[in-house]
């Protein structure tokens, strides 16, 4: 009755009927103080064990597990130095909680200190080992295991076999593999699990699959372990058809089950599929997990909708450091910064921490939102915040808020004065503000810093091609895209998709392939007819080729975004226009889409390769600065 109150977490009841009981053997005090421990009542564990006059090393072992358990490590090793006669089972829970508190070099030196171990101590160590990141070490413990004839069990096995994932080790995992079918581990749920997980890590996703397919599974753990492996692997179309499969047999997801569906969701870049994930998260009651949240927030943000995010992000009771990073990012991605920095303000006064990543979004929100003075005040805290570096991101980041500004000189001093050795993003950063400020002297300094760097790198040939072709130097246009050719570089192709139903449709400029071809240039003809009555004018520095005035306006009419919002259009009806782009979304494209967004009556989302850009009554969210 004890024990059942106990694992009920009603510690009350268990207390009185304990207070009841004329006699009470050593059995039934180790009983009631694990019923405390386990119930989170360490001060009353605590006092029933100096209550005991018999004590044995069950009651030392409990009271040790239990102050490790809350983190209460130095009382946990004062106690164990107390125990008249430590069996395994006290060096055992040590071991445990100090890789439960993180005391990696601890538990190691104690298990090397141990008089006797069994399989537990050495899973013990394999499993906390591999789980801070030292697989490779743990895989020698393995092997140092089977030197002393010890025999794993399906635990040891199933953290054996994960260490080797996260190794990468293919060859003693398939090795245990062997071991595992002829021991008749095999269907054990979690050593079935690990096995998925390793050949998914080791991108033998076929073997994951056929591990899967040897028997019928109800264990949500090896449903999920094949769902994220899916999405390791980038299947993220097999990933989410796991997802509906586990909900058709009825086996229930658990979180992890949901953020990996979430996350392939995302890959996919799939809102529908994404909110459809969202619903049955939400009749389970995890949509509040923080570990669902988070992925919420992140599909969200990158599917273009910031205001569902921003929802998700606050229907988390718990934040965590992700959650107020992802939801930063994203405001930042949008160009919202002083969402963003309104949300910083939030994180500070709650106290929660920040990381090198909190200041890389809050910087990009600056840059993304022209708000200089403001980035170089957060330039500036970052030292003084915490024991956070300036990161060459940071950098890259400060350099473009000074471009974008205008202050490509101060720009290119910050580049000089860095502490550490500029990278290709910082110099490409310092290069693409040349471009919007036609600064040629300074783009050619950049670019030789590029090519020193990479010879190779193609989007300074382009940039560089770019910023001659805005000035009219065709000539110098023809030289680098004449270097290019020669070293085997070739401009990445602009193009353009949209996402509907899972089904990605992709347009190049000019493309005519579409099954719904006649359509979307009937559309856009329609749409040229409009721009030009709303006193719409090509800004032909944007064509980037020395060709007839003519033949220019056509080019700039047939690029892969024009296209791909008609086929929208002709496809949808009411609702806002989501459009992907590999590039740069050009300055001759979005002012049409602005007008194109007044002419239709509906709101235009277009992800270019720096942001998102929220087209509505012939306005961008961006005020024209990207």
């Amino acid at each position: 009755m004890i024990d059942g109150y106990a694992e009920n977490l009603r510690l009350n009841e268990a207390l009185t009927l304990f207070d009841k009981m004329p006699v009470k053997d050593t059995v039934m005090w180790n009983l009631m103080i694990k019923g405390c421990v386990e119930c989170g009542n360490m001060d009353m564990g605590l006092k029933l064990f100096e209550e005991m006059t018999q004590r044995n090393v069950i009651s030392y072992t409990t009271m040790i597990s239990g102050f490790l358990k809350f983190g209460k490590v130095k009382e946990a090793e004062s106690l164990f130095s107390e125990v008249p006669q430590k069996d395994v089972a006290a060096w055992n829970a040590m071991i445990y909680g100090y890789f439960e508190n993180g005391r990696v070099e601890e538990a190691v030196k104690l298990f090397e200190l141990m008089p006797y171990r069994n399989v537990i101590s050495w899973t013990s160590v394999i499993s906390g080992l591999d789980q801070y990141g030292r697989s490779d070490e743990a895989l020698l413990i393995f092997k140092k295991m089977l030197d002393f004839f010890i025999e794993p069990t399906s635990s040891t096995f199933a953290s054996v076999i994960t260490a080797c994932a996260n190794a990468r080790d293919l060859g003693l995992g398939s090795e245990i593999h062997a071991c595992v079918v002829k021991l008749g581990y095999l269907y054990d749920t979690y050593v079935t699990a690990s096995l998925i997980t390793l050949y998914a890590n080791c991108m033998h996703m076929d073997d994951s699959s056929k591990v899967f397919s040897e028997r019928l599974h109800i264990n949500i753990v090896v449903w999920t372990s094949l769902l994220t492996g899916y999405g390791l692997n980038y299947k993220h179309k097999e990933a989410l058809k796991v997802f509906g499969d586990m909900i058709r047999i009825g086996l229930l997801p658990n979180q992890s089950s949901f953020t990996s569906a979430l996350n392939s969701s995302c890959e996919m870049e799939s809102i529908d599929l994404g909110k459809e994930i969202h619903g049955v998260a939400v009749k389970l009651g995890l949509n509040t997990d923080a570990f669902v949240g988070n992925s919420l927030v992140v599909l969200y943000s990158k599917c273009g909708n910031i205001d569902d995010g921003l929802i998700a992000f606050k229907e988390i009771p718990e934040k965590n450091i992700v959650s107020w990073n992802s939801i930063i990012v994203g405001c930042a991605q949008h160009g919202f910064g002083n969402w963003a920095l309104t949300l910083f303000a939030q994180m500070v006064r709650s106290r929660a921490d920040m990381d090198d990543i909190t200041f890389t979004g809050l910087l990009a929100a600056c840059s993304h939102s022209g708000m200089l003075e403001k980035g170089r005040r957060l330039f500036q805290y970052i030292p003084q915040s915490s024991s956070i570096e300036v990161t060459l991101e940071h950098y890259s980041c400060m350099v473009d808020i000074l471009c974008r500004s205008g202050k490509l000189n101060e720009a290119e001093d910050l580049v000089k004065s860095m502490p550490m050795r500029p990278n290709l993003s910082i110099w490409l950063a310092l290069l693409s503000g040349c471009k919007k400020h036609l600064n040629l002297e300074l783009a050619e300094r950049a670019a030789e810093n590029i090519f020193h760097l990479d010879p190779n790198c193609s989007a300074a040939y382009v940039l560089l091609s770019n910023i001659y072709a805005f000035s009219g130097r065709w000539n110098d246009v023809a030289r680098v895209r004449g270097n290019m050719r020669r070293r085997g570089n070739t401009k990445q192709p602009g193009c353009s998709w949209v996402n509907q139903k899972g089904i990605r449709h992709t347009f190049l400029s000019g493309d005519t392939s579409h099954p719904l071809n006649d359509g979307i240039y009937e559309k856009l003809e329609w749409l040229t007819e409009k721009l030009k009555e709303y006193g719409y004018v090509p800004d032909q520095r944007y064509a980037l080729h020395d060709v007839e005035d003519e033949q220019k306006e056509v080019l700039l009419s047939y690029h892969s975004e024009r296209l791909a919002i008609c086929f929208a259009l002709i496809t949808t009806h009411g609702s806002a226009i989501t459009v992907m782009k590999n590039l740069r979304v050009c300055g001759d494209c979005h002012s049409a889409i602005k007008l194109i967004a007044k002419i239709v009556d509906r709101e235009i989302i277009v992800r270019d390769s720096s942001r998102f850009h929220h087209f509505r009554d012939g306005f961008c969210s961006c005020s024209d600065y990207w």
